[in-house]
């Protein structure tokens, strides 16, 4: 990888664990590769676009980047039933990234929820860019119930595996519990040949 820009924000409280403090080391890297960032990976690195990121908080380790063995994997009762809640009635369309009207609309909508749910800042005028414009080929995968769009997600295929980047759904879909199903499909293509 090329030098990077290097950013470090002071501690603040931390939105998962109201009694701590987190911290988040931020890194930019126009020109990542997907090797590159296989080995960031590793080492506990997240991305948004060109910048990578992960906690390091000053007293406490608790989040955790989630890897998942495929082939060893074998899914909870509720992952079941959100994969036979799911299997028959939503279609996947997998293409390059793109910002369209509907997925702008989509992604404020499920920010809102957030926000009205769990406490979420508000969120401003939305903005696709940081999932639409990456240094290396992402997948979007776009989630129908008919034709409707019910969930975006956006994937990196790197050369060990799939690493899920983002997922945003429709809140009045929540009983489908389409991030988990998400996950899923991900494993499913993971572990075929």
């Amino acid at each position: 990888m090329e030098p990077k820009v290097t950013f470090l924000p002071p501690p603040s409280p931390c939105p998962y664990l109201p009694d701590r403090m987190s911290q988040l080391h931020y890194e930019l890297v126009p020109h990542m590769r997907p090797d590159d960032y296989m080995t960031a990976l590793r080492d506990g690195w997240r991305r948004f676009g060109s910048v990578i990121f992960r906690p390091e908080c000053p007293s406490c380790r608790m989040c955790q980047s989630l890897r998942v063995s495929v082939r060893s994997f074998r899914p909870s009762d509720s992952q079941r039933r959100a994969w036979k809640t799911n299997a028959g009635d939503v279609t996947i369309r997998v293409s390059r990234p793109e910002s369209s009207p509907e997925k702008l609309e989509l992604f404020e909508r499920f920010h809102q929820h957030g926000h009205e749910t769990k406490g979420w800042p508000a969120h401003g005028q939305p903005n696709l860019d940081v999932f639409v414009q990456n240094p290396f080929a992402t997948e979007e995968w776009d989630y129908y119930v008919g034709d409707r769009l019910v969930g975006v997600g956006y994937v990196d295929a790197l050369p060990e595996g799939l690493s899920a980047i983002y997922f945003y759904w429709a809140p009045a879909e929540a009983s489908r519990s389409l991030g988990t199903f998400n996950i899923l499909q991900m494993i499913e293509i993971a572990n075929q040949p």
